[in-house]
């Protein structure tokens, strides 16, 4: 069993909003299904770090994760800054049983363990002090990378960790993010959000802290080995 990782799918099946329109982004579903069946065999597990649909409520994510479903392996979903669809993970649980999506679990306040290891994230905040409600939105988001980072802990496995935010992005610093990783030791982040042009401004290490982005784009729309 391999762990791997992508980020920012943008799969529009049903919300009529294809990334093709970007340069690079030409066929790119099929490119995704093609590299991803190429590597991943039914054994792996594959996490995506957010920005799986560009659905907007859950109801109309089905032919999005109806996509993912048919890929091989098991998946693990966190949150990303377009998964408008997102909602509680009761809620989540529910739709995934009803509609038979046997191979997607949701990584939401919670830790999700996978053999000798433990898969812990969150959304993550790109921060900038811009005011109160940016405040209040790490202040959350460090709560849920918390409690997700207690529950595998407490499992005594080692640790993946996962964000759709990168915590540095050029000379923006989330620190509060920042020193939740530090307070659990953690060493490596996978992250997305960032595409294109955008990675020229990516930190590969911070406070020793050494961060890997896996956006679609960035990564040849193929997932990524972790471990």
């Amino acid at each position: 069993m391999s762990i791997f990782a992508l980020s920012d799918l943008h799969l529009s099946f049903s919300a009529d909003k294809s990334m093709e329109v970007f340069h690079g982004w030409e066929n790119y579903t099929e490119r995704i299904r093609s590299n991803w069946n190429r590597l991943v065999t039914n054994d792996d597990v594959v996490v995506l770090a957010g920005d799986t649909s560009w659905a907007t409520d859950l109801e109309e994510t089905k032919l999005d994760f109806r996509f993912i479903e048919e890929l091989n392996g098991k998946k693990i979903l966190l949150k990303g800054n377009h998964d408008y669809w997102w909602t509680t993970l009761r809620k989540m649980n529910l739709f995934l049983e009803k509609n038979h999506f046997q191979t997607i679990q949701i990584l939401h306040n919670n830790c999700i363990e996978i053999g000798d290891y433990c898969i812990c994230g969150t959304r993550g905040w790109v921060y900038d002090k811009s005011g109160e409600e940016d405040t209040l939105i790490v202040s959350r988001e460090c709560g849920r990378l918390r409690t997700s980072l207690q529950c595998g802990v407490k499992t005594g496995k080692k640790i993946l960790t996962f964000l759709h935010y990168p915590p540095v992005f050029g000379d923006e610093v989330c620190q509060p993010i920042c020193d939740v990783l530090h307070e659990f030791q953690i060493e490596t982040v996978y992250f997305g959000h960032i595409h294109g042009n955008g990675i020229r401004y990516i930190k590969k290490e911070y406070e020793g802290i050494h961060f890997r982005l896996i956006s679609c784009d960035c990564v040849d729309f193929t997932p990524i080995f972790v471990v």
